[in-house]
């Protein structure tokens, strides 16, 4: 049978990114498929596909047999002689699809294999595109609100910022500009997916490094956050280059750098403290703003402190429902708890 697709798998290929193998591949799996259909016995179907001849055949093998016992594999010599007048025992014929209903299943087989093709590759360039992103800050357009989650579009492809990823203060209308983090790209039967979230630690280090350059440059690193999202976060930065202050760079003049950075966060508190390997010194700076006497080690295996503080400052110790300790205990990584003398 004479079939017209190659031009059109070409033009295909070309404007998808789809090699015509892959299309021609899948074509010959949807006839194959098809044809069973009217085949209907598990015959053992063959596909001859030449898209640059316009050749196309579909048939299934059978043997002449006496007396059929699988009608799958074997035929009658009386049935036989229907479809090939030289047909013997023992001979396998082929027995083909009728030019009409080859016809159909045909343009029905192409359409279906072009257009699942097509859309798997556009599927895995989505992937191949984003995949590598993970980790990095992006801006796109809020477009509608659906499943719990804002739709945002980046570079013409849809995006998901879920409820339980965005900021208790996040309000974002159609046509709003969404920054976020790409926190994961996921594969799933209706495509990728990709997720973004304005409340993990990684979001916060990277706005960080856009605005501070000697994070961006690795003369300052950001060795821990700890974060309540939309509340308060602590950064711990530091720096081998003694004449470098990694809390002031951070700040910046007249707090400048970081002001930026808390109202993309939406007023969330940022206390920026430096980094040491001393767990003393360590908690002693990660309960900032509170002043603290003195920090004692409790347990060395249990990993616990304590720290001394004044009465005046246990309020601002403890923090907001007990955020302050809880954060600093997070940032270290030992369990503090505060106490008055």
């Amino acid at each position: 049978m004479k079939v017209n697709v190659w031009n059109t798998i070409n033009q295909l290929s070309k404007e998808r990114g789809v090699e015509p193998r892959v299309i021609i591949k899948a074509i010959e799996e949807s006839l194959r498929i098809a044809a069973a259909r009217f085949f209907n016995q598990g015959e053992d179907i063959q596909v001859d596909f030449k898209p640059e001849k316009s050749e196309l055949r579909v048939y299934a093998l059978k043997k002449v047999v006496p007396e059929v016992t699988d009608p799958a594999k074997e035929i009658s010599l009386d049935e036989a002689l229907l479809h090939n007048p030289e047909a013997r025992l023992e001979e396998t014929i082929e027995i083909e699809l009728p030019a009409d209903t080859l016809g159909r299943i045909a343009a029905q087989a192409a359409k279906q294999a072009i257009f699942q093709k097509v859309r798997d590759a556009e599927v895995e360039k989505v992937y191949e595109e984003f995949a590598p992103r993970v980790g990095e800050i992006v801006t796109g357009v809020a477009r509608r609100y659906e499943n719990n989650g804002t739709v945002v579009e980046i570079s013409r492809t849809d995006a998901f910022l879920s409820d339980k990823d965005r900021l208790p203060g996040d309000e974002f209308r159609p046509g709003d500009l969404v920054k976020a983090l790409i926190s994961q790209v996921q594969k799933n039967p209706r495509g990728p997916q990709i997720l973004l979230s304005r409340t993990s630690p990684r979001f916060l280090s990277r706005l960080l490094e856009l605005e501070v350059p000697e994070i961006a440059a690795g003369t300052i690193k950001v060795k821990d956050i700890a974060r309540q999202p939309g509340e308060r976060a602590k950064v711990a930065v530091y720096s081998e280059d003694r004449d470098i202050d990694p809390v002031g760079a951070c700040i910046g003049v007249k707090g400048n750098r970081i002001l930026s950075i808390l109202k993309e966060l939406d007023g969330e508190k940022i206390d920026i403290i430096e980094w040491s390997s001393d767990p003393v010194l360590y908690a002693k700076a990660a309960l900032s703003p509170a002043k603290i006497n003195r920090v004692v080690i409790t347990s060395k295996e249990a990993k616990e402190m304590e720290a001394r503080v004044d009465n005046e400052q246990f309020s601002l110790a403890i923090g907001k429902k007990g955020m302050n300790v809880r954060l600093a205990s997070k940032l270290v990584g030992w369990k503090i708890s505060i106490k008055q003398e």
